[in-house]
């Protein structure tokens, strides 16, 4: 029962990943190619898709709490399903604008938060918590294999057929997650006798994060590491597209260079842990980043596509390596009846990171040029080892899961 639970739960998540993928390639493109976006515009649109998770991460970690997951999930799949579909139709009828690619992306975060929460609270109920750490390293490796193929798969479409009329991939990969979703067991609410506020709800959530001494860490340097993701979301196709002059199978074939990346760190995660330890593990990540960040907007020509490529995956893999660990130990080490508001609480800071680096990498390429602003957010990286070595986490080689924090009912 398990196992297949599981597995459908899985089969959903690859599905919208591998339509999403496709479609984070044929967005950007139609922004390029067809509404001729700019930088800043583009920053906009990379931030619009990442801007909810500044505005309801902290209470979507309630939300989740208190509605069924199943019917939740599947209803916010139609909702992306819908936006993605808008774009094309609007297209056809010669009303497409960059407002509106903004409005959809905006759409989409607001469900991908949600609906990201959900996921994740969902596993620890369908999976023993000794299999979770090979099972998120199986769904990072999955979620690698869907970036490694679908930009690909995605510039080739936009090559045959055009970057709009790509984007309704993406559309009915979400329907076919909806329907899978829909085929999983509905978890049982237990309603409280008593139910605390909201506020409440989520002050206990975001205290346990920040007292805990590697939980809250592990969430300062996400933040860091996303906040440059954010400028390389916003640029990568816009430094390829105008300053590379990259065709869109080009385009898609170098950023898979990002899912090759992130499927070799998922599939040595645990044999890497395992060898130097999850604390060390995560020192080592964060300082082999650095040097992939700073690769990525290297040379000219043929070399700089190598640069990228090559930058590109090292700074993927580690990434990767950090995302799996730290995940793993949040979902080990929180109490259960507070994993939700946990997870909503790192999203909120660490992802809410993401459109800010959007936004200034936006603001940056415009004068200084996309190259330029890339190195400059390279060159950010090094906060990530710098955090983890400026806490106890260096000083240990496995990250303790009788970790001290102050228990909850002493902070409310």
């Amino acid at each position: 029962m398990r196992l297949t639970t599981f597995w459908r739960w899985w089969g959903a998540g690859t599905t919208s990943h591998l339509g999403s993928a496709i479609g984070g390639v044929a967005l950007p493109l139609t922004a390029l190619t067809v509404l001729d976006a700019s930088a800043l515009e583009m920053g906009l649109i990379t931030a619009a898709g990442y801007l909810a998770y500044l505005l309801i991460s902290l209470p979507a970690g309630v939300i989740v709490q208190r509605v069924p997951l199943r019917g939740t999930q599947v209803t916010l799949d139609l909702i992306r399903a819908l936006a993605i579909a808008s774009v094309p139709l609007a297209w056809w009828f010669d009303a497409l604008t960059v407002a509106q690619l903004i409005v959809v992306a905006l759409v989409v975060s607001f469900a991908n938060v949600l609906f990201d929460v959900a996921n994740q609270t969902f596993l620890p109920e369908i999976v023993p918590a000794a299999q979770l750490q090979a099972r998120n390293s199986l769904n990072s490796g999955t979620y690698a294999a869907t970036q490694l193929g679908g930009p690909s798969l995605g510039g080739l479409a936009v090559q045959l057929i055009g970057a709009v009329p790509t984007l309704f991939v993406d559309a009915v990969s979400y329907l076919i997650s909806a329907v899978l979703l829909r085929t999983l067991p509905a978890r049982r609410l237990l309603q409280p006798a008593e139910r605390p506020p909201m506020v409440t709800m989520i002050r206990e959530g975001w205290r346990f994060v920040l007292r805990h001494p590697i939980i809250g860490p592990s969430m300062w340097d996400a933040t860091a590491t996303n906040f440059v993701c954010g400028g390389m979301l916003a640029l990568f196709p816009y430094y390829l597209v105008r300053e590379l002059h990259a065709s869109p199978l080009m385009v898609g074939l170098l950023l898979a260079a990002d899912g090759l990346g992130t499927l070799v760190g998922a599939a040595l995660t645990t044999r890497f842990t395992d060898r130097v330890g999850t604390a060390r593990g995560l020192v080592i990540a964060a300082v082999v980043g650095v040097a992939g960040a700073l690769v990525i907007p290297l040379g000219s020509g043929t070399a700089a596509y190598l640069a990228f490529a090559v930058g590109n995956l090292v700074f993927a893999g580690s990434s990767v390596v950090l995302s799996v660990t730290t995940r793993t130990y949040r979902m080990l080490a929180s109490p259960p009846d507070l994993l939700s508001r946990v997870i909503a609480t790192v999203k909120f800071v660490s992802w809410g990171a993401i459109p800010l680096g959007s936004l200034l990498a936006g603001l940056l390429a415009g004068p200084l040029g996309a190259r330029t602003t890339l190195l400059i957010f390279g060159a950010l990286t090094v906060l990530s080892p710098i955090i983890y070595l400026s806490t106890p986490i260096r000083r240990l080689r496995d990250l303790p899961l009788d970790a001290a924090a102050e228990p909850v009912e002493a902070r409310v």
